[in-house]
């Protein structure tokens, strides 16, 4: 059986920064704290506690005093700035600067949407890291739409700026922003104001993965997807390479590996998450060319 790993798969850029900037701290010998798990896959989270590497929540940040904590590529809202600063805290900030950017847009769109009295909405996951940061740059003004079941906290009379979590699916994100756009032209004549802006922030390497693994599954007889639970990230992807591999399986660490999943198999496809590290692609990779 032919076994190929999909070329794109492994860190994004802002997980391997992160990660590249958490190992570098680790090497000075302090205790660092990471607040959150630095990548939603467990095994490189284990990989970087055996460094050394303390995870803590949110609530253990908040009474932390002194040290060292590192922020991770998702990105924090300003108030865990604020605390860090209270509490004598050294930031070892490792915010992808896609989503710091991002960050910094929403920031001055904010500005211009108290004077126009518009709407911030952000698409993206409830309760992901990356969302809470973005929609604590937005303040007051911000609005979270997961889908289009949340469309109706918009207030359609008003201006919108719309933004997207940086991993989410570009198709999705271009459905949300067009339902917006109809339903503010529904209500334009009484209220010529209510201008859309839609911002590209959904990163282009995600993005630009979404038509590279269509392909890819199409070629293989079974597609191994490799990623933490987790990852948002993780099943987007997956749910592309099953729409069109049917024989498509996701799996965590290399033990959830079955041999009966390979049966008459000619050819198959090991790929995975921006958040998956590549070491563990090849590891699944070298047990599936044994089978």
């Amino acid at each position: 059986m032919k076994v190929d790993v999909e070329q794109g798969s492994g860190f994004c850029f802002g997980v391997e920064n992160a990660v590249a900037i958490a190992e570098n701290a680790l090497k000075e010998g302090e205790t660092v704290y990471c607040l959150g798990e630095i990548v939603h896959n467990d095994l490189e989270v284990a990989r970087l506690t055996a460094l050394g590497m303390v995870t803590i929540t949110h609530d253990e940040f908040e009474k932390l005093r002194d040290g060292k904590v590192l922020i991770r590529a998702h990105g924090e809202p300003p108030s865990t700035y604020l605390k860090a600063a209270e509490n004598n805290i050294t930031i070892i900030d490792a915010t992808c600067p896609i989503v710091h950017s991002m960050q910094e847009k929403i920031k001055k769109v904010a500005d211009l949407a108290r004077e126009e009295k518009g709407q911030i909405v952000i698409f993206g996951k409830e309760g992901h890291a990356e969302v809470i940061g973005l929609m604590g740059a937005a303040g007051p003004r911000g609005i979270l739409v997961t889908g289009k079941g949340d469309l109706g906290r918009i207030d359609y009379t008003r201006p919108v700026f719309l933004f997207s979590q940086t991993t989410k699916s570009k198709v999705q994100y271009e459905v949300v922003a067009e339902i917006i756009r109809l339903n503010l032209e529904k209500q334009s004549k009484d209220h010529p104001g209510n201008t859309l802006k839609v911002h590209n922030t959904i990163c282009r390497q995600v993005s630009g993965r979404e038509p590279r693994l269509r392909e890819f599954a199409q070629q293989h007889d079974v597609i191994i997807f490799v990623s933490g639970k987790k990852s948002s990230n993780g099943r987007m992807l997956f749910e592309v390479c099953l729409k069109e591999n049917p024989r498509s399986h996701f799996i965590s660490s290399p033990g959830e590996l079955n041999r009966d999943w390979f049966r008459d198999a000619a050819s198959a496809g090991v790929c995975g998450a921006t958040s998956t590290p590549r070491w563990l692609i090849h590891e699944v990779a070298e047990i599936v060319e044994g089978f």
